[in-house]
């Protein structure tokens, strides 16, 4: 058996079963081994940032690592945006990377480069076979860091030779180690701040936004008064009726602010101390407030739910009933097409069990209130702030579950990064509903661009941030990847449209053209509207924050 063939059988065995592809020469071997494995699915993507998104996305639904096959170290630098999203959302990855023969090396050809480095910014593990021999052992190493906990990205680089190589065998991986609970000590001290009268916060990350620690979270906060956070940008987030309601923090840390105020005890489940994602002039970068005190009840390498539950115990709330979301929608909006209005639909028409990958960015501010209360759906976001994340995530979570709806949310900038997404869809036929909202601008970096203080306003810094002239035309670029498309231009073509590829097989895209939602100087008014939130009195500052963030 080659290298090639038995290092599929060996991810096989790990559960690995699904491989998104972009392979070029080094990896043909791999290629060609696959006729001989039919367990392993193979997925092309015609873009190596659509094969690593899938796979992050493939990961995130299906709680085991998902591989990749990709082209030398361009190939590899082609897919490291979303490698840093995965990389952030803790989900297994194995990276198989081809590189040439290992006797080809010395020859310093065109598409030599020093691939180990280039994977070094977004893997937790890094190795190049160096034998036929050797290879399946690697790969049980890949896999055991991929797997964790918490996951990691991991990357083994496939010299073709090796590949080739005859005489491997393939290998068993070791049962992944049980993850510890938060000890004796940890639980006391987390205690006495829940039950010392001070105003305190649990903030949920990771493995924490699933439904039994939610539930044992809601447990907590009945008997306490606990408020419950969550992370801005979640990997997985169950929600909907009947599930306690999470505040999400802000992106805008002015706001994540409001949210943070008056905090005693930050309590911190899989989750990191909350930071602004960029820095500004004049502003803190660090968002624990003074005089708040930080406590760690569960790393991302603890065992989450177990942490919650030992808690749920010792404080003797075993019995109490969450509070949990009920069941509402919002009704069909009608008039003028607007993102708000859009989500309202969405809201409206969102079918059980579904799955959303977020990148609406400035659009969707209001999905979260538009959709608290609709069936039970998880929702996917974009973990690492790297672009182009949303299409090829919703690709990964459509083949993880063929059984479950898939909606992919996308601002038209973000959707551009990775639109070859699209024709593995068409390929796959997957259950994908694609909404484009297109207000013609990168929204959001007009936001930032206030924010910063950059004094900028003329014609050539504005352009930087326009997307017209020309308009994209995501009707026609969908239908030249073989999905079928459609432009909504009002609320109720676009319910009608919504409803409609919800209820077809197979993938659809419908293009909302929308406003911007965030014209100039509601930006320059935003710092004196948080100060006067913040200025209310707390029953109508509490009222107002949940509205903003239900």
């Amino acid at each position: 058996m080659n290298g090639a063939e038995a290092l599929i059988r060996t991810l096989l065995s790990a559960g690995v079963n699904t491989c998104f592809t972009n392979p070029g020469t080094s990896e043909m071997h791999f290629v060609a081994a696959l006729d001989n494995v039919p367990e392993m699915r193979a997925v092309l993507a015609l873009f190596e940032g659509v094969a690593t998104g899938a796979a992050d996305g493939h990961a995130r639904m299906t709680g085991v690592p998902s591989a990749t096959l990709l082209h030398l170290g361009p190939g590899l630098g082609n897919g490291l945006a979303n490698l840093h999203n995965a990389r952030r959302a803790k989900v297994p990855i194995v990276n198989v990377v081809g590189d040439h023969a290992t006797y080809h090396t010395k020859y310093d050809a065109q598409l030599q480069s020093d691939i180990e480095t280039v994977a070094r910014n977004v893997s937790a593990w890094v190795r190049t076979s160096q034998s036929t021999q050797e290879l399946t052992a690697d790969a049980v190493q890949a896999v055991a860091a991929a797997v964790g906990p918490p996951g990691h990205v991991a990357t083994l680089i496939l010299p073709a030779d090796v590949s080739w190589g005859e005489g491997a065998e393939p290998a068993s991986p070791p049962a992944p180690p049980a993850p510890s609970k938060a000890s004796s000590e940890v639980l006391e001290v987390v205690v006495q701040a829940l039950r010392g009268g001070e105003r305190s916060a649990l903030l949920l990350g990771g493995r924490a936004m699933r439904e039994h620690p939610l539930m044992a979270a809601g447990r907590i906060a009945a008997e306490t008064g606990v408020k419950l956070l969550g992370e801005t940008f979640p990997t997985r987030l169950e929600r909907g009726a009947g599930l306690p309601p999470v505040e999400g923090l802000a992106y805008i840390p002015e706001l994540a602010s409001v949210q943070l105020k008056g905090l005693k005890h930050l309590i911190l489940v899989d989750a990191r101390a909350p930071v602004s994602f960029f820095a500004y002039p004049g502003k803190k970068s660090y968002l624990v407030p003074d005089g708040c005190e930080v406590h760690e009840l569960a790393a991302p390498d603890d065992d989450v739910t177990g942490s919650l539950e030992a808690l749920v115990e010792i404080l003797g709330a075993r019995a109490r009933q969450p509070m949990v979301r009920q069941p509402s929608r919002p009704e069909r909006p009608t008039g003028d097409l607007t993102a708000e209005k859009a989500c309202q639909a969405i809201g409206a028409l969102l079918p059980e069990r579904a799955i959303i990958s977020d990148e609406a960015v400035t659009s969707g501010q209001t999905l979260a209130g538009m959709t608290a209360g609709a069936p039970r759906h998880d929702l996917l976001t974009i973990t690492g702030g790297a672009i182009g994340q949303g299409l090829p995530v919703a690709t990964g979570a459509a083949i993880a579950c063929p059984d479950r709806p898939v909606l992919a949310l996308e601002g038209e900038g973000s959707a551009m990064y990775t639109i070859q997404s699209l024709w593995t869809m068409a390929r796959e036929q997957l259950d994908v509903t694609v909404v484009i909202f297109n207000n013609r601008s990168y929204a959001i970096l007009n936001m930032e661009l206030e924010r910063v203080g950059a004094r900028a306003g003329g014609d050539r810094a504005k352009a930087q941030l326009d997307l017209g002239r020309p308009d994209l035309g995501f009707v026609q670029i969908a239908q030249g990847f073989g999905v079928p498309a459609i432009r909504a231009e009002s609320a109720e073509q676009f319910s009608t449209q919504f409803e409609r590829a919800l209820a077809e097989p197979g993938p659809h895209l419908i293009e909302a053209p929308v406003p911007s939602i965030l014209p100039a100087w509601q930006l320059r008014a935003m710092p004196h509207a948080l100060r006067a939130i913040d200025a209310l009195p707390r029953p109508v500052a509490a009222a107002l924050k949940r509205r903003l963030y239900p």
